[in-house]
C-alpha cells in the first residue's frame, strides 16, 4: 500500500473498504472481465478511486531529435511528472461519477454535478466522497456497499471533463476499484481521445447473483446523457451545475 493510500484511508474511516492488497489485476482490451466473488470480493465497501496526473512533456512538448539532452544532460535527472495543479498546467477539472440501475426498476446518477452525492446504506448504497478539481494524489472516490448487492442490477463508472480544455489525451487518467478483499482492480484511460469530454471507465454488473467488473473505456464528444444513450439508461438530463470552490 503506497503511503497515499494510506493518507486517503486515515481521513475517510468513514467509508472503509478492506485491505488496499499490494497485487494488482489490470482490465484490458484482451481481458476486460473480472468476477468479484471469485476474487472473495462481493461484500464490503467497494472503494472506486479515479486519480490523473499532468506530464511536464504534455506541456512544454519534447525537444526534437537527441540535441536536448546533450545540450542539457542534466535534464534526464530531472522528474518529469508534476500534478494537475501546478502552476502553468492546463486547467482540467476531472470528475468521477456512477450511473445506477436497481433490481427494482430505479435508476439515476452519482456525481458532483448538481451535488448528487447518493447515499451509502439507503439506495442507491452508491455515495460519492468528496469533489477534488486539481488532480491531488487521493483523486476522487465513490463507495459502493456490495452488502446490498442483491439490490443492484448494474453500475457504470463514468469519468468527465467538467467545464474546461477537453484534455484527456493529456491526463493519464487511471481508475482504480478497491475490494473489500482480494487484488484491486485497475483501469487506465490510455487510449487517445483529445477533444473527448466523456468516458465510460468500467461497468458493475449483477449477473445471476454474480458481480461482473467490465473495462468499456468508451470516449464520448458529449457528457452524460451522451453516455445515456450509448447503454441506453433512459433518463432525462439537463444543464447542471456544481458549488464553488470552498462554497461549501
Amino acid at each position: 500500500m503506497s503511503f497515499w493510500d494510506g493518507l486517503w484511508r486515515g481521513r475517510s474511516m468513514d467509508f472503509e473498504s478492506g485491505s488496499a492488497a499490494t497485487n494488482s489485476i489490470e482490465l484490458t482490451k484482451r481481458h476486460p472481465t473480472v468476477s468479484l466473488n471469485k476474487q472473495g470480493a462481493a461484500t464490503g465497501n467497494l472503494r472506486v478511486n479515479l486519480s490523473w496526473q499532468m506530464r511536464t512533456s504534455d506541456i512544454i512538448g519534447k525537444q526534437r531529435g537527441g540535441g536536448g539532452l546533450l545540450r542539457h544532460p542534466f535534464k534526464m535527472f530531472q522528474p518529469d511528472v508534476v500534478q494537475a495543479h501546478t502552476q502553468g498546467v492546463v486547467n482540467v477539472d476531472l470528475d468521477l461519477g456512477c450511473l445506477y440501475e436497481m433490481v427494482d426498476g430505479a435508476k439515476g446518477v452519482v456525481q458532483p454535478l448538481g451535488s448528487f452525492f447518493g447515499s451509502l446504506n439507503a439506495p442507491p448504497y452508491v455515495k460519492l466522497s468528496g469533489d477534488d478539481r486539481f488532480g491531488s494524489p487521493s483523486g476522487e472516490t465513490v463507495y459502493v456497499n456490495l452488502d446490498h448487492r442483491e439490490s443492484i442490477k448494474r453500475l457504470l463508472f463514468f469519468a468527465y471533463i467538467y467545464d474546461q480544455t477537453p484534455a484527456f489525451d493529456r491526463t493519464h487518467a487511471k481508475v482504480t476499484l478497491y475490494p473489500s478483499n482480494g487484488p484491486r482492480i485497475e483501469i487506465d484511460l490510455d487510449e487517445r481521445q483529445p477533444q473527448a469530454r466523456s468516458c465510460a471507465v468500467a461497468s458493475l454488473e449483477n449477473v445471476k447473483g454474480e458481480l461482473v467488473v467490465r473495462r468499456e473505456v468508451k470516449f464520448v464528444y458529449g457528457f452524460q446523457a451522451e453516455l445515456d444513450r450509448l447503454y441506453g439508461w433512459g433518463l432525462q438530463w439537463g444543464r447542471g451545475y456544481k458549488a464553488k470552490a470552498g462554497g461549501g
